[in-house]
């Protein structure tokens, strides 16, 4: 598309050129005032002017490229049948016999998702589904940050090409994330031991990948998904285990309860034992745990019909 543009802004320029000068001709006059006429000798200078003022912008444009930012310039020279590397800013690239291709050095993003909207194949569920340990499917979103290093350009582009993330990152990616989540039981992939795993993935691509050229920043899980009957298992079994732990809970508190209650018998019975022990020293104690529950305006009470009992020495110990 640039060098259309190119070409279709330098047809422009050239038509311009050419009307000018035609213009000017047709101006010409002789010594009479009566308009001359081109000779052919004439018209085909200035036709030949033109074809080469095209013929040197197009040169121009063809000799020096411009390399953004963060890019880098593979040029194959196929007379020399060699290689050169070509940074960011202007660079002369010899016309005619030199193919050359552009990589972007910057740090890559290739995320594989099943949300609508994200990742390279975002019209598709594109999770990474592998099975665990137990042999339940579960699908993996992630996001993969990786770049080319610079030293290693000239021979991913012999030997690999642009495609290199469909052809490198992809299925590796996919085949250490099978060879990883296979290892593990289903409920490690879902809970803390997430982490674990993640550094695990992160090692065997790094170290599968970066022979080739390619260097991994990061591996990223975005995402674990379940199969829906899977999920509904989870739940069936995580309402389980409140309803256990709540009936636990209950159990402790009647157990504590009924301990309490023991402990509190155990007291009684031992406050019982000590009265016994003490009537059985003194029969009169029991007269005076009963005075001691009246009320302190009491002075006298009667025992039976024939005896009175005078508790003035009793209570005044009392008061």
């Amino acid at each position: 598309m640039g060098g259309f543009l190119v070409l279709l802004v330098l047809a422009v320029a050239a038509l311009a050129v050419w009307g000018q000068v035609s213009k000017r001709m047709a101006h010409v006059r002789d010594s009479s005032g009566r308009p001359v006429a081109p000779s052919p000798e004439a018209a085909a200078r200035t036709a030949l002017s033109v074809v080469g003022v095209i013929a040197l912008l197009i040169l121009l444009t063809t000799t020096f490229r411009v390399v953004p930012v963060g890019h880098a310039l593979v040029v194959f020279n196929t007379v020399t049948k060699g290689f050169s590397l070509a940074t960011e800013g202007i660079t002369f690239v010899p016309p005619f016999v030199s193919n050359t291709a552009e990589y972007d050095l910057r740090r890559q993003e290739y995320t594989m998702s099943g949300q609508a909207g994200e990742g390279r194949k975002s019209e598709i569920d594109d999770s990474l589904w592998s099975p665990t340990k137990e042999g339940l499917q579960v699908g993996i979103d992630l996001t993969v940050w990786h770049h080319i290093d610079p030293k290693r350009l000239i021979a991913i582009h012999q030997t690999i090409g642009p495609e290199f993330e469909e052809k490198i990152i992809r299925p590796a990616v996919r085949s250490v994330i099978r060879l990883v989540i296979s290892e593990y039981p289903v409920m490690d992939v879902y809970s803390e031991k997430r982490a674990d795993i993640q550094n695990e993935i992160n090692i065997k691509i790094k170290q599968l990948v970066e022979k080739d050229g390619f260097i991994v920043d990061e591996v990223v899980l975005r995402d674990v998904r379940f199969t829906p009957e899977f999920t509904k298992a989870i739940e069936a079994k995580t309402i389980a285990q409140q309803s256990a732990e709540q009936m636990k809970y209950t159990l402790e508190k009647e157990q504590k309860e009924a301990e309490r209650k023991v402990i509190e018998a155990r007291g009684r019975a031992n406050s019982i034992e000590v009265i016994n022990q003490a009537l059985a020293r003194n029969p009169n104690y029991i007269k005076y745990l009963y005075v001691d529950k009246l009320s302190d305006k009491i002075q006298v009470i009667v025992s039976d019909q024939n005896t009175i009992m005078d508790l003035k020495g009793i209570l005044g110990g009392k008061q």
